[in-house]
């Protein structure tokens, strides 16, 4: 009698990973191949993966754009041993793609003024193109959150300006919280005061990290941001509240 085979059953892609040591006691893992941002969504997916898995001698985890630095006991594993044992971790179904909650999208609005925008002319200038261009940019590309900065700041690319936004030539000591900055095709917002080289191009009334929040930000690596610039007039009536997905559509980032 013949049999018809079994149909196979459809499998998840798992990431190559690309180990190198990094001085005596770290190692850096990345994504050995894809597309920017597939590789982005792998350095996330390992770092969570080495979370997870708290490998014998591990001292510390560092998200990079693309990369995870991974600190170790030197003492304890080698350089070998810890790229070996994440390996059969991933092999075993712990690295792979489509995995871990869905990206969240986060609607944010940027107040432009004289004040809340001091670098804005000169990044147009830069560029070679208007003050509203730059602004349309920001406003009609969806980023993407590649992993948390500094105090939790949100880092996004990538903008498809035409060229590379420089940094300051002399950072401020004291950036406010709230302020939306540009350098290279890369954007960030100022969770807290403190010094940037960043360029400031606008300032969002909303607060993006709120420690007395549980957790202290609603977005996370691999979230979807989209801009929208809002007049001066409506900064009062969103001061202060805490930032949250959007959902329907609308905005939601309810009191704090």
């Amino acid at each position: 009698m013949d049999t018809q085979p079994e149909p196979e059953q459809p499998t998840q892609r798992l990431f190559d990973i690309e180990a190198t040591p990094f001085g005596d006691s770290a190692l850096m893992l990345k994504a050995a191949a894809g597309t920017a941002e597939e590789r982005q969504a792998g350095s996330r997916r390992l770092r969570e993966l080495v979370f997870e898995l708290q490998p014998h001698g591990l001292l510390d985890v560092v998200a990079g754009m693309d990369s995870v630095l991974v600190e170790f006991d030197c003492l304890a594993v080698s350089h070998g041993q810890l790229a070996q044992t994440i390996r059969l971790a991933a092999a075993g179904g712990g690295a792979r793609t489509g995995t871990g909650r869905s990206p969240e999208l986060f609607e944010i609005p940027v107040v432009v003024s004289e004040a809340f925008s001091p670098d804005l002319p000169g990044v147009a200038d830069e560029l070679g193109i208007s003050q509203e261009a730059v602004l349309g940019i920001l406003e009609s590309t969806e980023l993407s959150i590649n992993l948390l900065a500094s105090a939790m700041a949100p880092m996004m690319g990538s903008l498809p300006f035409p060229g590379q936004v420089s940094r300051c030539r002399e950072p401020r000591t004291n950036v406010d919280p709230g302020s939306v900055m540009v350098a290279g095709t890369s954007a960030i917002i100022q969770p807290f005061p403190g010094p940037s080289g960043w360029k400031v191009i606008g300032r969002t009334p909303l607060t993006v990290c709120d420690i007395r929040e549980d957790p202290a930000t609603s977005y996370t690596p691999g979230d979807r941001v989209r801009f929208r610039v809002i007049p001066e007039s409506e900064w009062d009536a969103l001061e202060g509240r805490f930032l949250r997905a959007t959902t329907s559509g609308g905005l939601t980032d309810g009191n704090r």
